[in-house]
Parts: C-alpha cells; structure tokens; sequence
C-alpha cells in the first residue's frame, strides 16, 4: 500500500460522515493509545499578568445552553452534532438540565457556528 499524503488523507476524510468520523476518532486513540482532546493548561504562579492580557481580548469562549424551546428533538439533534462523541442519552440529558455548557473554551468562530446551528433549531444560547 502506498504512503498516503496528508492531503490524501485529509480527502478521505472529507468523504466520512460525522459518525464515521468519530468512530476513526475513537480507534485512532485506542490503537495508539493517545487522546484527540485539548490538553488543559495549567495556571502559572504569573498568572495575575495573563489573567489582564486574557481579559484584554477573550479567545476562548463558552456555549451556554440556556433553554431548548419548544423544539426539544431538533436542538437534542444539534447538540450531538456539535458535540462530538454524544449520545442521544447523553445529549437529551444536556438538553434537559439546561441552563448547561455545551462547548466549553472554545475558538470564537466555533463558538459562533454553534450558536447559530443550536439557535436556528429553536435553543436559546449564552455566548460567554
């Protein structure tokens, strides 16, 4: 078999869907027995000078799930989709103790195609 590209694979990818996606995911993180998740940063004894630099221009934002609406289904739906690695117990759980935080220290662009996605299904959302 010959050596595939990052590009090549990124294609392949491309192709999958969602839950083909998350399967690979998971296979990927046993077979080589790593994790995909962001690693936590841990806070410094300097904190108080990153802590004025962060407050300056905020990069990590959290989606807060403050209420589904009267669309249940379809923002239990969306949630799975945004949050990857879900299930549909899991995510009806989510839905129903709102207020709760779907996606937590997030890019501001991920944040906001999150809102849009949850608000266009009839979720009332908190960008923080």
């Amino acid at each position: 078999m010959a050596k595939l590209t990052t590009e090549e694979l990124l294609d392949q990818f491309k192709e999958l869907t969602l839950l083909e996606l998350s399967e690979f995911v998971k296979a990927f993180e046993e077979t080589f027995e790593v994790t995909a998740a962001a690693p936590v940063a841990v806070a410094a004894a300097g904190a108080p000078a990153a802590a004025a630099e962060a407050a300056e221009e905020q990069d990590e934002f959290d989606v807060i799930l403050e209420g589904a609406g009267d669309k249940k289904i379809q923002v239990i739906k969306v949630v799975r989709e945004v949050v990857s690695g879900l299930g549909l117990k899991e995510a009806k759980d989510l839905v129903e103790g709102a207020p709760k935080p779907i996606l937590e220290k997030v890019a501001k662009e991920a944040a906001e195609a999150a809102k849009e996605k949850l608000e266009a299904a009839g979720a009332k959302i908190t960008v923080k």
